[in-house]
């Protein structure tokens, strides 16, 4: 069996594995527009290698469903017409089990398509494919999380879900850079996202950045302090965010009888302390290092420390603007929609989370979101 033959069964399983704690009515909720149902992500990601593959590659393939690329393409202009994603909860149909036929049906004629070998140029576009839904994975957690966060009986996702490691045992200090030039972005073999090219050189001052991750106990002395009720530690944007939202602690943080509680896989629990803060905008951690007279990194001093950092736990936010970098460039046709066009109005985010799949994250890689969103599991690291 060829090596991509088994990276794609083992991606293709490891979404339904995500899935298997949901009851069917859970896979049907879309609560905010950020949040996609999590049936929807299962047939995206198999529409993107029905569309991209098997129809224009496979002689004779059978569509599964014409609809389902309207139903299923996601933002791809070149791919044709497409559902909103704001109306994406309102797909009662295709069922749930539609959606698994119309799985097998795409995995029975790529698993024919892949046994008799592909090309070198074919292979990177399967892995491409294979990344693409490693990111829906990551999605699959953070959707499933809010749509049970927000459930008024916040029920738990899995008693054995993912781990949640605490700060208490991690060294604490800072970590010195000195003044120079250093080169970030990817170099070398193996798979990369478009934005992580071209590998360029940098000039950085000297800074120091934190050893460890902000944790519950910290940040919520910032909250105590009543950081979320002074502006002057608030861009101009975040302070009118927060008052408009109502915003005065990280998602899924609730004060229940005096004490303060927080929503976790497996249901409503005390505040660990220990644990790094998570579910915060850019805005809310802008705001806390500005309260503790410090900064977020850039993305380029963050990339220049991390071989020292103990990292993976939360994507950490940067102050860095999502930008090309030096040299960028889109491919052609719809795989160059996959990240250029989203070059404005995000900041970038570095590291992985617990909701990260095995082997998905690397030193250079740019995840990248709106400065007022926070259902990913987004954390904070001081620099100064």
């Amino acid at each position: 069996m060829s090596n991509i033959l088994q990276d794609y069964r083992k991606v293709r399983e490891r979404s339904l594995n995500i899935c298997k704690p949901l009851k069917t009515e859970d896979y049907v909720v879309q609560p905010v527009v950020d949040v996609s149902p999590p049936k929807w992500h299962l047939g995206h990601t198999t529409w993107f290698f029905e569309a991209f593959i098997l129809k224009p590659t496979v002689p004779h393939y059978k569509e599964f469903d014409p609809d389902y690329n309207y139903v299923f393409n996601s933002y791809y202009e070149s791919a044709g017409a497409r559902v909103i994603r704001t109306d994406r909860g309102n797909l009662s149909r295709p069922a749930v089990d539609e959606i698994l036929q119309y799985r097998e049906h795409v995995d029975k004629a790529m698993e024919d398509f892949l046994s008799d070998g592909v090309s070198d140029e074919m292979e990177s576009l399967i892995t491409l494919g294979l990344n693409h839904e490693e990111q829906h994975q990551e999605l699959l957690y953070t959707d499933i999380k809010y749509i049970l966060g927000h459930n008024p009986l916040f029920p738990a996702y899995s008693e054995n879900a993912l781990e949640t490691i605490n700060e208490k045992e991690n060294e604490q200090g800072f970590i010195r850079v000195k003044e120079g030039i250093y080169e970030i972005g990817f170099g070398g073999k193996g798979f990369c996202f478009d934005n992580e090219l071209r590998r360029h050189k940098v000039y950085l001052q000297n800074y120091e950045i934190s050893k460890h991750l902000v944790a519950n106990g910290e940040y919520l002395e910032f909250v105590a302090a009543g950081g979320y009720r002074d502006f002057h530690y608030w861009h101009s944007d975040g302070w009118n965010w927060a008052k408009a939202k109502g915003i005065e602690s990280p998602m899924y943080w609730h004060r229940i009888k005096g004490q303060w509680k927080y929503y976790t896989w497996q249901g409503i629990k005390p505040l660990d302390s220990y644990v790094p803060v998570c579910h915060i905008s850019y805005y809310e951690a802008a705001a806390y290092a500005a309260w503790k007279g410090m900064r977020l990194p850039t993305e380029a001093e963050w990339e220049t420390a991390a071989p020292e950092l103990k990292w993976g736990k939360r994507w950490e936010w940067t102050e860095s603007a999502y930008l090309p970098y030096p040299g960028f460039i889109k491919a052609p046709g719809a795989i160059g929609e996959y990240n250029g066009k989203f070059m404005v109005n995000q900041m970038v985010l570095r590291g992985a989370s617990e909701a990260t799949p095995p082997g998905h994250s690397r030193i250079t890689y740019r995840n990248f979101f709106q400065p007022e969103l926070r259902w990913q599991f987004t954390g904070i690291r001081l620099a100064k």
